[in-house]
């Protein structure tokens, strides 16, 4: 009975062992975009069209310097366009909806009609400081995260006003249904659609940055300083990817679903990093 036992312990255990391993995941390399990127912040996949687009700050990254625009990079890791619309200041995080693309800059929200290749809006947003990651629902409403105040602004027909406060250190933001998930200072929550709150995830680094879902549940979260996590349904945290030692940031990650590519702008390193996610 004892031998029964025992054999049934080590399996029990093995099983365990191996549905663990199952269950990590893993980077890989697939390639990264020659150094002429003018400080990008963030990337967004467009599906559609299948390229990228990246956020060049190109300047200080905060300044209303004028300096800053959006790029095109394509899917094999060339440059399609380093300056593809000029005139922002410091953007970062994009969304897109229909043929208008979105783009959080500094303290307003700047509007680009992706077929016209032009700006045709600024959406001010009142106290803002700091904006730093955008969203768009299904519905075409905006979020955009500010950083600096700890607030979630919601723009709805052009018009901005105070979605969540709070929040020290807000950054990635998330439309999912009727749930938005908010990255703050190492911790990643879900505002549901009656502003309750919900922590789902914790005990990351405070840069936390760049937020893409997975699957029902799970997601990726980059760290500026050059971490990427993946978070699983338990709200357990797994370390991907860290890039500190080569002094290479993860910005505000984009992702290909259908693919499982993770594209990383560099920040300083002035180029955007491919990986897939196993």
């Amino acid at each position: 009975m004892k031998k029964i036992l025992s054999a049934v312990f080590f399996w029990s255990l093995m099983l365990t062992l191996s549905q663990n391993v199952v269950a990590q995941h893993q980077l890989t390399k697939l390639w990264q975009t020659d150094s002429v990127l003018k400080v990008p912040e963030s990337a967004l996949f467009n599906s559609a069209n299948n390229f990228l687009y990246v956020s060049n700050i190109d300047g200080d990254p905060w300044a209303k310097d004028g300096m800053g625009s959006i790029g095109k990079v394509g899917l094999d890791g060339k440059i399609i366009k380093v300056d593809w619309v000029k005139g922002l200041n410091a953007p970062k995080g994009m969304g897109l909806y229909k043929n208008k693309l979105y783009a959080a800059d500094v303290d307003n929200v700047v509007v680009i009609d992706i077929k016209k290749e032009m700006i045709i809006n600024r959406i001010p947003v009142d106290g803002a400081t700091g904006l730093n990651d955008i969203t768009v629902d299904g519905n075409g409403i905006v979020y955009v995260s500010d950083s600096k105040t700890g607030k979630v602004h919601r723009i709805e027909n052009d018009k901005a006003s105070v979605y969540a406060e709070g929040l020290t250190g807000a950054n990635g933001v998330l439309a999912v249904d009727k749930d938005l998930y908010v990255l703050a200072s190492g911790t990643l929550y879900k505002i549901s659609a009656d502003k309750k709150l919900t922590k789902i995830a914790e005990g990351m680094e405070p840069g936390t940055d760049g937020l893409e879902q997975v699957s029902p549940n799970e997601f990726l979260v980059s760290i500026w300083n050059g971490i990427i996590y993946y978070v699983k349904a338990d709200g357990s945290v797994q370390k991907l990817l860290d890039t500190r030692d080569q002094k290479s940031n993860t910005a505000d990650i984009g992702y290909d679903a259908k693919n499982k590519i993770v594209y990383v702008p560099t920040f300083f390193k002035n180029s955007i990093a491919a990986y897939q996610l196993k």
